[in-house]
């Protein structure tokens, strides 16, 4: 009997089956919803963030109409920065749901603005909210579970098992071809629905392929996990209850008690400053500026910009380039808190990375996000990218304040603009 022919028989087999149909029919069922939630957070992401910007450069030029110095239109007027999701993220949302992907900031401190809003990972965030990448890396070994784990021992218990494999040519390509087709067809019911998705999104082909081949990768690796221990001496004496046991314990070992687990390790393996720390620190040092002379503040400024040595001199009690000059040396006393936040964050992002290959589901998890640019290198690209932002409108306003160039509107008009590429 050829392999054609097994496949074919297996194929027929299959489709009499009306538990193993239903079953399918499930996870079909499971895949749209996963992919039509991920496409409309994803769409509902994008609309708040055009709509934003719409309203965003309405309430700017309302706010900068009614100024009349530089110092007024740096301090009231709003920037709004954001991370728009990429095309295929509806596939894996990620770390979306933990970092901020939208920010609107003035030019004040940017530490207490970025910080304010930072967040842990929440204990129920371990497993991840439910996408594609969820039902990927969570649910799909379940589902292989359930199709495989009786290959052998349903046909025992119905007295077909010496019968099947005297029959056979070969008894390990019976299984085999059994196990192919009900993998298959599992991963075309979960599979077909996210490249509807993919079109419906105009994911690009590579993204894509690459998500395809995770998914076929993950489900492969626990095809083969269950049949070799269908196949093993063990099993043998066992079962299908006490077999779907042994496989749904390995399952909860590597899907929830090695992420819960290294995530607790990876805490106390890194040390880190919170978001909470650096928040305190940049406010303390900047309300603490109001009650210092005015040297201290400019000694501090000019370590760091020390082109507006010449321009620092004060007739009035307070001057907006004081104001923000206070602000900046704020920033530069919370800056290695902050180097030592994100250092950690990264330093626990690799670990993890490390930790995963003991978990081929938080393993897959991680690839899908990096794909989809969804985990915490995007988030900390994110963070980086409102930095640099920021730095571009000091260095705009700095020049009109220190110089005391004449106040227009025209002026203002050549802001920066924040670019999310």
């Amino acid at each position: 009997m050829t392999v054609f022919s097994n496949i074919s028989r297996e194929v027929r087999f299959l489709a009499k089956q009306r538990y193993i149909l239903a079953l399918l029919g499930i996870v079909f069922s499971l895949s749209v919803f996963a992919v039509w939630s991920g496409i409309s957070e994803t769409r509902f992401q994008l609309n708040t963030i055009d709509r934003l910007q719409e309203k965003d450069d309405i309430d700017r030029k309302s706010v900068l109409a009614k100024q009349k110095d530089y110092g007024s239109a740096a301090y009231y007027s709003f920037h709004l920065t954001y991370s728009a999701p990429s095309a295929i993220a509806f596939a894996a949302m990620g770390q979306r749901d933990i970092y901020p992907w939208k920010h609107r900031i003035r030019m004040l401190a940017i530490e207490g603005q970025i910080y304010e809003t930072d967040a842990d990972n929440p204990e129920l965030s371990f497993l991840g909210r439910f996408d594609f990448a969820f039902l990927v890396s969570v649910l799909l070994p379940l589902f292989v579970i359930l199709l495989l784990h009786d290959l052998r021992s349903a046909e025992r218990e119905a007295g077909r098992y010496d019968l099947l494999i005297t029959t056979a040519r070969k008894r390990q390509r019976l299984w085999l071809s059994r196990a192919i087709v009900l993998s298959s067809a599992l991963a075309i019911v979960l599979l077909a629905p996210f490249v509807i998705g993919a079109i419906v999104t105009q994911a690009p082909l590579a993204s894509v392929g690459l998500i395809t081949l995770v998914v076929i990768a993950h489900l492969l690796f626990w095809m083969l996990l269950t049949l070799g221990f269908t196949a093993s001496s063990v099993a043998a004496k066992q079962n299908s209850a006490q077999i779907a046991s042994v496989l749904l314990s390995i399952w909860l070992v590597v899907t929830v008690l090695i992420p819960v687990g290294s995530d607790l390790a990876i805490d106390e393996m890194v040390e880190s400053p919170n978001g909470g720390e650096i928040v305190l620190t940049q406010r303390e040092a900047v309300n603490g500026a109001w009650d210092l002379p005015f040297n201290a503040t400019w000694n501090e400024f000019l370590a760091t910009h020390p082109q507006w040595k010449d321009m620092t001199q004060m007739g009035d009690s307070f001057e907006w380039k004081w104001y923000f000059a206070f602000q900046q040396v704020g920033d530069q006393k919370a800056e290695d808190l902050s180097k030592s936040y994100r250092t950690a964050t990264l330093a626990k992002n690799t670990l993890a990375g490390r930790f995963s290959l003991m978990s081929p589901p938080m393993l897959t998890q991680r690839l899908m996000s990096s794909i989809a640019e969804t985990d915490t290198n995007a988030a900390i690209l994110y963070e980086l990218k409102i930095r640099e932002y920021h730095k571009e409108l000091r260095d705009f306003y700095y020049p009109l304040m220190f110089n005391e160039k004449e106040f227009t509107l025209e002026t203002l008009s050549g802001l920066p603009k924040f670019s999310n590429k």
